[in-house]
């Protein structure tokens, strides 16, 4: 690749078409957060070897939206709107490996191909959808941050409605939930371009924030509904029994993870 830049595809001679630029990434946000429990044996047959189910409330999913302006170090991006701001939606399980307990995103959306890209590096398993979520503002019919206030929150992808929500906050909140409140354990997995020859890339990767700050948390109860489709298996994740709902904004740095173990598959 001699003369050829660029953090991620496409390579050029100036690397300015790069679809994303290398850590550490930036990121701002508002994020709605529904925990639920769900059966198990649900979250465990997401949770490939050597992984096994977290050994304190197994069944808990993370349902979270997310609304945010994201960039690189140069932070140009920010006067470039298009560049930086994505929603999604992701859903967090809790697994266990060698003795620790670790957050895993299963399943997620999101509504731009740089964020796509981000996701392969750092083993989110990110497609395409269409998100959206209330946004708090302190004049006119937008909700403020404050008792009784009330968000709705959607997910479709293909066309189809995964998720909805009505979120209303109760009170403030020392955390913005649990499950997902530990490192991140995800695999990352590219097939060999070579037919019956398995995964080329094949690794199980902790991840999380370099840096972390947030405002004030609020909890409240949500109104949550999953819907079936026919490429989507989030409704697999069936609500049993809600546990709160949760507004938070973060500001997050992200600036790489480390390697746990390769060839864990068996591909």
């Amino acid at each position: 690749m001699s003369g050829l830049r660029g953090y991620f595809h496409p390579k050029t001679a100036t690397g300015a078409s790069s679809l994303i630029p290398s850590p550490p990434w930036y990121y701002s946000g508002d994020l709605l957060t529904v925990e639920y429990r769900t059966d198990p044996a649900r979250v465990r047959e997401l949770l490939p070897g050597p992984l096994e189910l977290a050994e304190e409330d197994p069944g808990a999913v993370a349902l979270i939206w997310a609304d945010w302006q994201s960039c690189s170090a140069t932070k140009e991006e920010l006067l470039d709107p298009v560049r930086a701001q994505y929603k999604e939606v992701f859903a967090v399980v809790r697994c266990a490996y060698r003795g620790q307990t670790y957050s895993r995103c299963v399943y997620i959306w999101v509504d731009k191909d740089f964020a796509i890209a981000r996701g392969l590096h750092q083993g989110y398993p990110k497609k395409m959808g269409s998100v959206h979520l209330t946004r708090p503002h302190p004049y006119g019919p937008a909700p403020r941050i404050a008792p009784g206030a009330r968000f709705g929150a959607t997910l479709a992808a293909a066309d189809r409605r995964l998720a909805q929500a009505v979120l209303t906050l109760r009170e403030p909140s020392e955390t913005g939930g649990f499950v997902n409140g530990h490192p991140m354990a995800h695999h990352r997995w590219l097939p060999s371009i070579e037919k019956g020859k398995g995964l080329a890339l094949d690794e199980l990767i902790a991840s999380g924030a370099a840096e972390f700050e947030a405002g004030q948390a609020w909890r409240g109860d949500a109104e949550l509904e999953l819907f079936e489709a026919p490429t989507e298996e989030l409704a697999r994740l069936e609500i049993r029994e809600p546990i709160a709902a949760y507004y938070r904004r973060v500001g997050v740095v992200w600036d790489g993870g480390r390697l746990l173990e390769s060839g864990t598959s068996g591909a």
